[in-house]
């Protein structure tokens, strides 16, 4: 079956296309002919070598999300899966092929494309539990730093559904901020995050080299939540400014949907399969052999929500 693979980590380029063995789902597993592949942060900070320590090599398939139909069951399930149309969580990678397996899927509604599926799989359910770690509370004033993401759009949305009194986003540009409010976002800033607010929760999908500066931006007793790093490492002395601000009672936090129990993300994501009024947002849909070019695009800063692709 054909693949795309990181056959070099760094620029996107170093994605190629692979002919790979169909993979043969494990007990508890279902093997599935994807029609909709999403391309997410986490994907392009594997491929660029962010997280080289984590023990990826040469050869790595990308790609955490997928939905398409069901063909094949490993042992312990039921046979009349074969046929239903499904998401599924593939894990670090695995995704980017023609076929995937996985263990944790979810059935998908018939109004709901494999496209919007895969568009709010993953990144409604981490905003969900950002927000949630975050201990945001109705009423406080929240701003999300990298809004123009799929995760980015999400969070303004449940933000502002939820009760937050502003929901302030840095990004880009007009265009983009525009998008935005039409979410729910009040407060459209630049990418550094120029003006005087503070705010209660930062939902920061950035990190990078600018990290401490928003640490200002925060009110007393005000939390800034990490969930991506799609800008880099932050500084090592990063946590320099918590300190030097006490008095305040900042709070940083890191947040993984890896410590969510796949029951509360199963029981988030069913629900917002089946809110209508929840959006998604794709970008563009490509062909799986153009994965190289999604990524460039993502490198240059030019996705308002997700890439999907397509085999």
């Amino acid at each position: 079956m054909k693949a795309v693979a990181i056959q070099e980590f760094g620029p996107a380029d170093g994605l190629r296309v692979i002919e790979t063995p169909e993979p043969t789902p494990g007990p508890g597993q279902v093997l599935i002919e994807t029609e909709a592949i999403g391309v997410g942060g986490v994907d392009a900070v594997i491929r660029r070598g962010t997280l080289g320590s984590y023990g990826f090599k040469p050869g790595h398939i990308p790609g955490s999300e997928v939905a398409g139909t069901v063909v094949a069951v490993g042992a312990g399930l039921d046979e009349s899966l074969k046929g239903r149309r499904v998401w599924a969580f593939t894990g670090t990678g695995g995704g980017y092929a023609e076929k995937a397996v996985a263990g944790d899927f979810l059935p998908i509604p018939e109004a709901l494309t494999s496209e919007d599926a895969v568009a709010i799989g993953t990144s409604g359910a981490v905003a969900h539990f950002a927000l949630a770690h975050a201990h945001f509370e109705p009423g406080e004033s929240v701003l999300v730093r990298g809004a123009a993401g799929s995760i980015g759009v999400s969070a303004v949305q449940l933000a502002a559904r939820s009760g937050a009194k502003t929901v302030a986003v840095t990004t880009s540009n007009h265009e983009r901020g525009e998008r935005l409010r039409k979410l729910g976002a009040t407060e459209v800033l630049d990418r550094v995050g120029t003006g005087e607010g503070k705010y209660d929760v930062i939902v920061d999908l950035i990190a990078g080299p600018n990290l401490p500066d928003f640490f200002d931006k925060l009110n007393p007793n005000g939390r800034l939540v990490v969930v991506g790093v799609v800008g880099g490492m932050p500084p090592g002395d990063f946590a320099a400014k918590l300190l030097q601000n006490f008095q305040k009672s900042w709070a940083f936090i890191t947040f993984s949907a890896d410590t969510v129990p796949r029951e509360d993300l199963r029981r988030v994501r069913l629900a917002q399969f089946e809110d209508e009024t929840f959006h998604s947002v794709v970008h563009e849909v490509l062909p799986l052999d153009q994965a190289a070019l999604a990524h460039q695009k993502m490198d240059d800063g030019e996705v308002f929500g997700r890439i999907v692709l397509k085999p």
